[in-house]
């Protein structure tokens, strides 16, 4: 596990881009923390990484939200799918070329892929964050061995 400590919002999506530019389609990243921690900043600072123009914003209500790029991005908010075992077409989101993001993965951890990279974010003050990496599979070990360089 690696450790990256932020100290502003900027930095988070420093850190956020710098990550978009290690990651190749299909790749599968989830974040934890308490609301209002940074998740979508991060989101933002990956889609912006991405190339993407439209607003990037909290999918709470519509679960997903695809944003079309180069590499497109898919943006899942967990948070409403606690008590359910609804699979909305979960596979069709991980294996589809781009990149996806879920905030709160904790609610649909049965059907998350086996290899991804887990993140969770811990607000140290207002505005300082630590962002704990926990890659699962060679891939993630390299991408994070890059991003921590």
């Amino acid at each position: 596990m690696q450790t990256i400590k932020v100290m502003s919002e900027f930095e988070t999506k420093t850190l956020a881009s710098k990550l978009a530019q290690l990651l190749r389609p299909n790749s599968v990243i989830t974040l934890t923390g308490d609301l209002g921690v940074g998740k979508t900043t991060f989101t933002k600072g990956l889609g912006e990484a991405l190339g993407i123009k439209r607003t990037i914003n909290s999918p709470t209500f519509t679960i997903v939200k695809s944003y079309h790029a180069e590499i497109p991005l898919h943006h899942i908010d967990a948070y409403r799918l606690e008590d359910s075992e609804e699979d909305i077409g979960f596979d069709d989101y991980f294996s589809d070329q781009a990149i996806t993001v879920i905030e709160w993965p904790q609610f649909i951890d049965s059907f998350l892929p086996k290899e991804r990279l887990d993140i969770s974010i811990e607000r140290l003050d207002e505005e300082s964050r630590l962002f704990k990496l926990n890659p699962i599979g060679s891939y993630y070990e390299k991408v994070c061995e890059e991003l921590v360089r």
